[in-house]
């Protein structure tokens, strides 16, 4: 039973409790924390000890040594010389690189493997749904589920490649905890089981799904409709139902740490192992001391003895585990680590793999008036003030972290000046004074602040001051630093010279632990992020205050989004576009993003050309954009707006970037001006992304899941709701010479009670129009207008009820020499002659809806066959259930779209925002 408990100890050498551990109760798995490490040397050399002793024990398997390494501020090894540190997750995340996140795990897990470790507890899937109050910040990679899924799947692959076993945690989640203050009182989840599901256990299905090792169960109650348990490593709904049974986990189950004064206040520790054990849990987690983990032992020992705790549970856990073991360890493995001389061969690269890693995380949140880097608004003759907060800085090795542990009174409670210095981080932000003269090689005024506000000396240090930069640490948890900052700010803007003129001090603020401090707080104009504040890291941020880097992160998740959003719509000059000048670099740009297109994927580009988007009709207003070199006249982007007056639409036909150039903005600032525009137009009622006439884009392409989903999240983060979208298509019937109805199909018909006619002209529009403009959806009607006037080229086909003369439904058909095949790219494409078929609108009428539509295409293929054509294109199809009936009769997918509809007043107040 000893191979299911992981337990800690004091001291940075055995000691007698852990040695009686691991030889009377045969202990399978040993948690080594910061208290116990001072160097990478005296780890190795204690973790060679702790596997000797389990050796010379007997014990059949080595020792699982574990520790938490999560990089950022949470790690429990540390060694100036032969350790590495890197970003935290979320400073992982903002490089927007997973690529790099799996470089970075590897490295930890290769350091951590050098000295014996086999069992590394990550990586932390929480998602990060309450930002405020939350003590897990930037231990995690965001508030966005699919971003840590995708981020700790390479973390956990990372870890593997390397030799490790992982252990994700928190489950269910630590992300939005409420805490009632007492720490005898258990945080609670109050999401219900239905909400977590859809958020924050995504990232730990997947992980399970990709390979998960281990999972750690936390130690947080659980209160909502349909579920109110105590502590959840302990409830067999969330272990045994909600993660075995549901989720389909079949690694090792570890609890949270067991003598945790919560569970001991409220349970005790020999019961809480007992509940854990029925609940699910492999390995039982104790931490503290040595009496309380015997107790545990005891606890167990008694469960099984009475009857409470079956065999075959003990045994499947003990299966578990050996399991785990033999994928991460041996005996060979365990007597022999690498030690110092793998450490040292490491090392160059694992050094430059940090530096690069914290340049790629800084991340500039705003810079409203363009104050980086530092040498736009100050000379190297002038100073710079720095003002950082009082906090508990990351330690720099185990001792400091002990004693920032250690210490859980008030600052002043300490007695060392050593130890005083450490906790307060004076010499972590005194180094970075010093790195930031040195750097822009001119004098920085350096002073702390606290929660006793804005003092004199710093009122007087503004007055000599050129420019400011302001440090904060968690602020959303001190708030004092919020106020601090924004006081500062308000008085940099009153700055008056001796002159009495009116002189602004340019304001810096530097969020170096929670990116949150002022994401969304538009009135600190200058705002960086270095998600924690390791020497590191502080390097990588002068180089950005001094120029010498230009940061390429952003911010996890959604506030990012935003945030990325709101900086990219300035940076291009949109000009109207201009016939003359612009067509032929139109066509180019056109040209190069069809040769662009992925391999074996047809363009929605094909056949398109600069004339295409011209409608030139006096019904519709047309507004097209360019962004370009005015020197080489080439098109960088394009986008086409038309506005509808007899409906009130607004529509954005196109929007297109040349592939070398973006992400870069281009088309943020085209789709600023374009809707700009469109709200401008009087009559204005509601919007449209995806055009049906021109029919070049009938909406988002969805041709790739990949595309697909990018592009559905621009536009979402444009302002569309694309959670709103209706699929739209185009489709082919080709070889129709030889082409017959399928079976069935010409009798049905004939039994309809359906008359079917071709008509041409505006004599018959009245009802026609009247028809399409009930029945049709958004856009239709236009092709219509321009099919009644395009005869003989363009007709219409009607099914009428013969009783009555209502008509059920109608379908326009044109030839390659239509006014209409112009905007119909799709028909142009077809390197066969082809007839084309647009628009079929069909009247509700039950089952009769499918027979009516097969009618009206059956019976346009049978024109445009007249026509000696080979292929029939159907443009403009309702996606929704007609491309079944279309496929029957014989037709292709050509085009996949999906048209978004919005009110104009929910835009106007969105775009207004």
């Amino acid at each position: 039973m000893g191979q299911l408990f992981m337990m800690g100890f004091d001291g940075t050498e055995v000691n007698p409790q852990i040695r009686s551990l691991i030889e009377n109760y045969h202990l399978g798995a040993v948690l080594l924390s910061a208290k116990n490490l001072k160097s990478a040397e005296e780890a190795t050399r204690l973790v060679l000890e702790l596997q000797t002793i389990a050796r010379d024990a007997g014990h059949p398997v080595p020792l699982l040594i574990a520790l938490d390494q999560e990089n950022g501020g949470v790690n429990s090894l540390y060694d100036d010389i032969y350790i590495r540190q890197f970003p935290s997750a979320m400073g992982i995340a903002a490089t927007g690189s997973k690529s790099l996140a799996h470089e970075v795990a590897v490295a930890t897990a290769q350091e951590l493997k050098a000295v014996g470790v086999n069992w590394i507890l990550g990586p932390v899937l929480d998602v990060l749904t309450n930002v405020r109050n939350q003590p897990l910040g930037v231990r995690t990679f965001g508030d966005d589920p699919q971003e840590t899924s995708k981020y700790g799947v390479q973390l956990m692959r990372g870890f593997q490649e390397a030799g490790l076993v992982t252990c994700g945690k928190h489950f269910p989640s630590y992300g939005n905890l409420e805490f009632l203050g007492s720490q005898t009182d258990v945080p609670i989840i109050t999401e219900s089981l239905e909400q977590l599901s859809l958020s924050a256990l995504v990232p730990f299905r997947n992980a399970i799904a990709q390979g998960l090792d281990a999972m750690m169960v936390g130690g947080v109650s659980l209160s909502s409709a349909g579920m109110n348990v105590m502590h959840a490593c302990l409830s067999d709904q969330i272990v045994d139902e909600l993660l075995r049974k549901d989720f389909q986990f079949q690694g090792v189950v570890v609890s949270e740490c067991l003598d945790m004064e919560a569970l001991t206040h409220n349970i005790g520790v020999g019961g809480g192992t007992v509940m854990a054990k029925n609940a699910g849990c492999d390995v039982l987690l104790l931490c503290r001391s040595f009496p309380v983990q015997q107790e545990a032992i005891n606890g167990l020992k008694l469960g099984v003895e009475n009857g409470i705790i079956g065999r075959q549970r003990i045994e499947q856990s003990l299966r578990r585990v050996l399991a785990l073991k033999t994928r991460c360890t041996s005996w060979e493995q365990a007597l022999n680590p690498p030690g110092l001389s793998s450490l040292t061969q490491m090392q160059p690269s694992h050094t430059h793999l940090s530096t690069r890693a914290y340049n790629s995380s800084i991340t500039v949140m705003r810079d409203k008036n363009n104050l980086l880097p530092l040498s736009n608004v100050i000379n190297a003759d002038e100073e710079l003030l720095l003002l950082t907060p009082l906090v508990k800085p990351l330690p720099t090795s185990a001792t400091s972290h002990y004693v920032s542990e250690s210490t859980h009174g008030p600052f002043d409670a300490l007695s060392s000046d050593r130890a005083s210095s450490v906790l307060h981080g004076e010499g972590v932000f005194k180094e970075l004074g010093r790195s930031l003269s040195r750097q822009r090689n001119g004098r920085v005024l350096h002073t702390s602040y606290t929660s006793n506000g804005v003092r004199p000396i710093h009122e007087d240090l503004i007055q000599r001051a050129s420019a400011v930069v302001i440090v904060t640490a968690d602020a959303n948890r001190n708030m004092y630093q919020q106020g601090f900052s924004k006081h500062i700010s308000m008085i940099c803007r009153a700055q008056v010279t001796a002159s009495g003129e009116r002189r602004e001090r340019p304001v810096i603020v530097v969020a170096v632990s929670s990116p949150y401090d002022f994401a969304v707080d538009s009135s600190i104009g200058t705002y960086i992020c270095t998600y924690d504040f390791t020497e590191t890291a502080l390097q990588a941020l002068v180089k950005v205050l001094c120029g010498d880097l230009t940061p390429s992160a952003a911010l996890p998740g959604s506030i990012g989004r935003t945030q990325k959003l709101h900086q990219s719509r300035q940076h291009w000059l949109v000009e109207n576009w201009n016939e003359e000048r612009d067509s032929f670099a139109l066509d180019v740009l056109l040209d190069t993003i069809r040769t662009d297109c992925t391999p074996g994927q047809r363009s929605e580009l094909l056949g398109a050309t600069s004339h295409g988007f011209l409608l030139r009709r006096e019904d519709v207003e047309e507004a097209h954009f360019v962004v370009r070199n005015s020197s080489t006249h080439a098109l960088y982007g394009f986008c086409a707006t038309y506005f509808f007056r007899s409906t009130g639409t607004g529509v954005l036909g196109c929007l297109v970037v040349d592939p070398s150039r973006r992400k870069l903005s281009i088309g943020h600032s085209l789709h600023s001006r374009a809707i700009r525009t469109l709200l401008q137009r009087p009559g204005m009622r509601r919007f449209q992304l995806g055009s049906r006439l021109p029919g070049i884009y009938l909406g988002i392409p969805t041709a790739s899941p990949v595309d697909r989903k990018r592009l559905r999240q621009w536009f979402a983060n444009m302002g569309w709701n694309t959670a709103l979208s209706r699929p739209v298509c185009s489709a082919i019937l080709r070889g129709l010479s030889t082409w017959v109805p399928p079976d069935g199909l010409t009798a049905t018909l004939q039994n309809a009670d359906v008359h079917y006619d071709l008509v041409y002209g505006w004599d018959f529009a009245h009802a026609i129009l009247d028809h399409v403009k009930t029945y049709g959806r958004q856009g239709v009607v236009e092709i219509y207008r321009m099919a009644l006037g395009g005869a003989p080229n363009c007709g219409i086909i009607r099914a009428k009820r013969p009783s009555d003369g209502a008509i059920l439904g109608s379908v326009v058909i044109y030839n390659e020499r239509s006014a209409l095949a112009d905007h119909m790219p799709v028909l142009r494409a077809t390197q066969a002659s082809a007839g084309g078929v647009s628009s079929p609108v069909v009247s509700p009428c039950g089952e009769e809806c499918s027979t009516v539509l097969q009618g009206l295409v059956l019976l346009a293929i049978k024109q445009i066959r007249k026509l000696s054509a080979d292929a029939v294109v159907m443009d403009c199809a309702d996606g929704d259930g007609n491309f079944d009936h279309l496929s029957t009769m014989g037709f292709t997918m050509l085009h996949k779209f999906e048209e978004v509809n919005c009110d104009a007043a929910t835009w106007t107040m969105m775009h207004t925002s």
